[in-house]
């Protein structure tokens, strides 16, 4: 959330997560879709101009020893292309800060968003999901203690990884300005929320798929949305959350299919 949005908005967006996200359904172990995830989309479309306004993110004054400023996912996607090159790589470079004298904005220049300091967290943004380093910390202690999917995790990378080389490979054949179209995968391995809500989100036991198989597939169609919604809508650049909601309502039927594709092959194999 936002330091500045009003706690009330917090209260009313937690209320709806908890009724409408979970105790509707049938409580703990029942709900649909991840508590947390329509808690903050609730606020996010309840409440569009606290939670991602201008007057929240970028408001700046030279004089100040700090300042509040977009993400680096928001940075680089608000970014036209008559300010970055898309040719040799123009967006990589961008990022790394061989452009940022161009950028210059009421006497402060944009940080260093470089792929050592986005993976390492020295960048501003939201609190537990800057540091892509500490996250795999816990990503360890998941996987090795089994609460999490492991399935899911390489599911999400692959999907993410394969869809953001198919919008490289796309954009550069249609001759696209959108530069997000041309961020490779491992910068939006370390930008915005992926790691985070991968790990911590994408992996939550009740409404992921239950299936070894569908696990895949599910990490999968995860990792293809946040890449679709990052690429395609700029003024949206960070997909995670609607992402792992839209693969939380198809979990069931990646289940489904995947169970009843096993019971056809083995009566296929067994019949007499």
């Amino acid at each position: 959330m936002p330091p500045s949005i009003p706690l009330w908005m917090v209260a009313v967006s937690t209320i709806f997560g908890v009724i409408i996200g979970k105790e509707i359904f049938g409580g703990t172990g029942y709900n649909i879709f991840n508590p947390a995830l329509v808690a903050r989309v609730f606020a996010f479309f309840a409440y569009p101009t606290a939670m991602s306004g201008d007057t929240v993110w970028v408001w700046k004054m030279p004089q100040n020893d700090g300042l509040t400023a977009a993400t680096s996912l928001l940075s680089s996607a608000k970014e036209s292309i008559s300010h970055i090159a898309v040719e040799n790589n123009g967006i990589i470079s961008f990022l790394s800060g061989s452009l940022h004298d161009s950028f210059v904005e009421q006497g402060s220049k944009l940080g260093d968003l470089s792929w050592f300091s986005l993976f390492v967290g020295t960048v501003p943004g939201s609190i537990g999901e800057t540091s892509v380093l500490a996250v795999l910390m816990g990503a360890f202690l998941i996987a090795v203690s089994g609460i999490g999917s492991r399935q899911i995790i390489i599911g999400t990378t692959a999907g993410m990884v394969l869809t953001s080389f198919i919008l490289y490979l796309f954009g550069s054949m249609i001759g696209s300005t959108n530069p997000m179209m041309y961020i490779p995968p491992h910068y939006h391995y370390v930008m915005g929320s992926f790691v985070f809500a991968m790990v911590f989100m994408a992996t939550e036991p009740v409404t992921a798929a239950h299936t070894e198989k569908g696990k895949l597939i599910y990490g999968l169609l995860i990792g293809f949305m946040c890449v679709v919604i990052r690429a395609i809508n700029p003024a949206y650049p960070e997909g995670m959350m609607l992402g792992i909601l839209f693969a939380n309502a198809f979990a069931p039927l990646i289940d489904y299919s995947v169970v009843n594709k096993h019971i056809k092959r083995r009566q296929k194999k067994y019949a007499k």
